[in-house]
């Protein structure tokens, strides 16, 4: 229970209003922050100490995850807090954020800050105050928790700098990937607003790391010299490039904006009347986490194969940490978006979320996924599954024989579970049930596999036959997701834990 004397009802009417408010920003994961705690400091950011909670939609229900404010001067139709909406505005003040903070962690009810706003009066002022924010959390209160905060489109560079030497992640939220479809939703961004901070603050971030003799890039494509080196990446990197062609549409223009948007500069440093002064800021790295962005899915017509080649061309052009999806959740009625009574795509957020696993980590390419012959994924089906049965001609691998990219490709096994059969099967051969002991999915990776020549059962390599029994083990599984409004909330700071009680 809340003391009356330590949070007021003033401050905890706020609350409700701008957590609820904020449900809607998706950029809550596990941090890749290794800080531990200090003495006469509060918190630590060790990965094992961020012990995120997810809906089924995919938000985050770990972090104190609140704006600053509601109110705002853009206009953008899908957002709740445009400024053409009536609703109710407050703003928490810099000390009622780190009092919240604060007393929630000293509770044990988050484990860190995710930090957002509208934008009040100008980018510049919302963006210094979010920074006053920050450095009040540091400094006057020794919060040495995990903290993400989002950054203002259109602020000044010594802010953004000071906001990164403050916070653990930062985030630009692209919302939307093409620039057609930003100009139309929000008047008050453009392509150029968001691309140019996201350019700079990657920037900024390679050039600490190589200061201290790290890898500059913070997520690779692959990451891993089993990948990079097989003739099956090789080939995939080599098909991406030689499809590269000259713009056509909104999206070719889209992308190739993102490609050359990026400059080599990193941001101004804070000068001597900024927030952070030098000698703070000599002993803290910049935004260690690295950064990240959100799209809205559904809100406009934008394909999934849209949305994977913006995707990949951040990944690739900025170095970002996570590319997160929000399924667009019909709140505002206008004549650009969907009904008010349009079911919300979970499953073909869901569906986006397994591809972009499969850009980073399983060596995919944006174009083997889907194409513009085949613009969006199967919803009974996943992306790994899809892909498979469209390429059954490499179906079944040995698993005895097969190359590290090349077990990747097989639905049901992943990069663990693909180091351990190669690390097996230098002692003796395999066998089904050690497989599963490894930690392969059987039951998809059976129709694409052989151990010894021999395969599980005896099936044939048949598209239709395969598909329908992939569908029906997926069946009940798809139903969770796609139903997940009904089953799952996000979680209240206050009726979870007894607060409507205590009030």
């Amino acid at each position: 229970m809340f003391e009356v004397g330590t949070l007021n009802d003033s401050i905890m009417e706020k609350v409700h209003i701008l957590a609820d408010a904020a449900k809607y920003d998706v950029a809550c994961t596990s941090s890749g922050v290794d800080r531990a705690g200090k003495e006469g400091m509060l918190g630590n950011a060790r990965a094992c100490g961020i012990c995120h909670s997810f809906a089924a939609d995919g938000r985050c229900i770990s972090l104190l995850k609140i704006l600053m404010t509601n109110h705002c001067e853009f206009d953008c139709k899908y957002c709740i807090n445009r400024k053409s909406n009536d609703v109710e505005r407050v703003t928490l003040s810099p000390e009622e954020i780190c009092t919240l903070t604060v007393e929630f962690y000293k509770r044990n009810y988050i484990e860190g800050l995710f930090l957002s706003s509208g934008v009040i009066q100008s980018p510049a002022y919302t963006m210094e105050k979010l920074c006053e924010t920050l450095l009040l959390l540091r400094t006057k209160y020794h919060f040495n928790g995990y903290i993400h905060v989002k950054t203002i489109p259109g602020a000044p560079d010594d802010l953004l700098a000071t906001a990164g030497y403050l916070a653990d992640r930062m985030s630009v939220n692209l919302e939307l990937p093409t620039a057609e479809s930003l100009k139309k939703m929000a008047p008050g961004k453009t392509f150029e607003t968001v691309l140019n901070p996201m350019s700079k603050i990657q920037s900024t971030i390679m050039n600490h790391r190589e200061a201290k003799g790290k890898n500059a890039l913070m997520e690779r494509a692959s990451g891993n010299r089993y990948l990079e080196n097989s003739i099956f990446y090789q080939k995939a990197i080599s098909m991406e490039t030689s499809a590269a062609t000259a713009p056509k549409d909104d999206t070719e223009e889209s992308l190739a904006m993102i490609e050359t948007a990026s400059p080599t500069a990193g941001l101004i440093l804070p000068g001597k009347d900024a927030v952070l002064s030098k000698a703070d800021k000599v002993h803290r790295a910049f935004a260690p986490a690295g950064q990240s962005t959100q799209m809205i899915i559904g809100a406009t017509q934008e394909t999934d194969y849209n949305l994977i080649m913006t995707t990949q061309k951040l990944y690739q052009t900025y170095d970002l940490k996570r590319v997160f999806y929000s399924a667009y959740i019909p709140i505002n009625e206008d004549k650009d978006l969907p009904a008010k009574d349009t079911a919300v795509p979970l499953l073909r957020e869901h569906r986006l979320y397994q591809a972009d696993w499969l850009m980073r980590f399983y060596g995919f390419q944006a174009r083997e996924l889907l194409s513009e012959k085949m613009p969006y994924f199967r919803e009974n089906i996943d992306p790994k599954c899809d892909w498979a049965l469209r390429h059954l001609g490499n179906f079944p691998v040995d698993v005895e024989k097969e190359d590290y990219a090349g077990l990747l490709r097989v639905p049901g096994i992943g990069p663990k579970s693909a180091l351990r059969i190669l690390q097996a099967r230098r002692y003796g051969h395999l066998t089904f049930e050690s497989l599963k002991k490894m930690g392969v999915v059987l039951k998809r990776a059976h129709y694409f596999i052989t151990c010894g020549g021999r395969m599980m059962f005896r099936i044939p390599i048949e598209e239709k036959y395969i598909m329908n029994h992939l569908t029906q083990d997926e069946y009940k599984d798809n139903w969770k997701v796609s139903h997940g409004g009904e089953q799952y909330h996000q979680m209240s700071l206050f009726q979870d834990f007894g607060m409507e009680a205590a009030r």
